[in-house]
């Protein structure tokens, strides 16, 4: 522990958002610096819990050693701090700005006061070895003769690729868009990760002898054959990319689009790319944003400073209770209401709302037709009923779905793979992350369904140690079955 009462002499405190009407017209990150004194005054507030449930899976899935990192803040061992962090998580500037953070919904000290400022504390650590130099490659002295094919370049992907380049082995991240990082890159907004970030930690990756390919189409160039053929196992990271569709009459209107496409786009211009006839910007529109979770939220942060003309985001569950709902009691992830920026930005939230069509004039979306509904649960079932007159009709020139992902896509590469799928369709493996094709293993959402961007570095990690002990433990002529064992 950083102080024996350090959790009863200071309170929680958190970086100061930047002004609404300053951070509304510019896509820098949103967060004012955070002074070191007052950072070190959150890490002594962590206390001598005795079991520190943060660190645990249910706390924290990459399996941070929070309390020592927080001690070690407190005093002003910056650089043990950030041995301490990068000794379990690869990419701690990541995890320290998008993780929604269940390890401060797993502190102790949450149970009688606010839990400590655990992610901010994470973040400071990580940017301050960048600033001060300490971040530096870790390439191999020697190698181990054997490669690994990694099949996108997402926070699993390059977490598998930084593990197994460090254990000595050849490794080539093939990625299918022009650009290296996944949903880093294209899913997730500037003002919440500047790309600047991911683009250090790409060069610490590439000076350790991380090769990267983009472009690249993995199941038609290169294909299946050739992968088996010039590598000695192949890891499967590439998402869970199939989106949850609304089949509702009008859905074919021009100005209705999958939230992923609109930011895909957003960053692309923000990268400096030229976006022509680009049927989806919100400026001086009518948006509605389907999906009340992150990527709703990116949305509506998106299209407001994209100067929409009001932005409106609805939810088909209930709203939930401000304070942890006794269904999710500590140290589960709570049920509760939760605000986002976008949200003080001038995004509206609606509960219990189904769409139930659309409408427009001349092939272009202009009216969203809802109806408000209220949970019924029958056999142990929740479905949501629509209340009798409560129909409604908005202007909508502009609606984003952004209903989350049902799992990785099963054509292309998987279906030519051949590599046995769970009953919702991710990828089956075993405890090594290896699946039921000799030589190729799986990690991240296309094995395990969309999920935080922690458990997306703990299996990378895992599936590097997996892939590694599979090269450690066959010889060149069993690999990726092309030999009898």
């Amino acid at each position: 522990m950083g102080k024996a009462t350090g959790f009863m002499e200071y309170t929680r405190e958190l970086p100061q958002r930047r002004p609404v009407t300053e951070r509304i017209n510019d896509w820098f990150e949103i967060y004012l610096p955070f002074p070191e004194d007052n950072i070190r005054q959150q890490g002594a507030r962590c206390m001598d819990c005795g079991v520190p449930f943060c660190q645990g899976d249910t706390g924290c899935p990459v399996r941070n050693v929070i309390p020592e990192w927080n001690a070690l803040v407190q005093r002003g061992h910056w650089r043990d701090a950030l041995e301490a962090l990068h000794a379990t998580n690869n990419f701690p500037e990541f995890t320290g700005r998008l993780c929604p953070a269940p390890c401060e919904s797993a502190c102790v000290l949450g149970l009688i006061e606010q839990p400590v400022a655990i992610r901010t504390i994470e973040q400071a650590i990580a940017d301050r070895g960048f600033a001060e130099g300490w971040i530096a490659p870790q390439a191999p002295t020697s190698e181990s003769g054997r490669r690994v094919a990694v099949i996108g370049s997402g926070p699993a992907g390059l977490a598998a690729a930084q593990q197994l380049r460090r254990l000595r082995h050849g490794v080539v991240v093939f990625e299918k868009a022009d650009r290296v990082g996944g949903l880093l890159r294209y899913g997730i907004p500037e003002f919440k990760l500047e790309k600047t970030v991911l683009d250090r930690r790409v060069s610490q990756l590439a000076a350790e002898g991380v090769q990267f390919r983009t472009n690249a189409h993995v199941g038609q160039s290169p294909t299946i054959d050739e992968l088996q053929r010039e590598y000695d196992a192949i890891l499967l990271a590439m998402g869970a990319e199939t989106p949850r569709e609304l089949q509702v009459p009008g859905r074919v209107l021009s100005g209705i689009e999958l939230a992923m496409n609109f930011l895909v786009r957003q960053n692309r211009r923000d990268a400096g790319d030229v976006i022509e006839n680009d049927a989806i910007d919100a400026r001086d529109k009518h948006v509605v944003i389907i999906g009340g979770g992150d990527t709703g939220s990116d949305c509506a942060g998106t299209c407001i400073r994209q100067g929409a003309r009001s932005v409106r985001q609805f939810e088909l569950l209930p709203q939930p209770p401000k304070d942890r709902a006794d269904a999710t009691p500590w140290p589960l992830w709570p049920m509760q209401l939760r605000s986002s920026h976008a949200h003080d930005e001038g995004c509206e939230r609606e509960w219990s709302v189904s769409t139930t069509a659309f409408s427009g004039i001349g092939g272009r979306v202009r009216h969203l037709h809802a109806v408000r509904v209220a949970p019924e649960t029958r056999d142990g079932r929740t479905s949501f009923v629509p209340i009798a007159g409560s129909d409604f009709q908005i202007a909508a020139d502009v609606v984003l779905l952004a209903m989350g992902f049902t799992g990785p896509r099963r054509d292309g590469l998987l279906g030519q793979l051949g590599a046995d799928l769970t009953e919702n369709g991710t990828v089956r493996t075993d405890e090594t992350h290896r699946t039921s094709v000799p030589g190729v293993f799986a990690a991240g959402d296309v094995r395990r369904g969309a999920s935080l961007i922690v458990w997306a570095i703990r299996e990378g990690r895992d599936a590097a140690a997996g892939v590694d002990s599979y090269l450690r433990t066959h010889s060149a002529g069993t690999l990726l079955g092309k030999g009898a064992t």
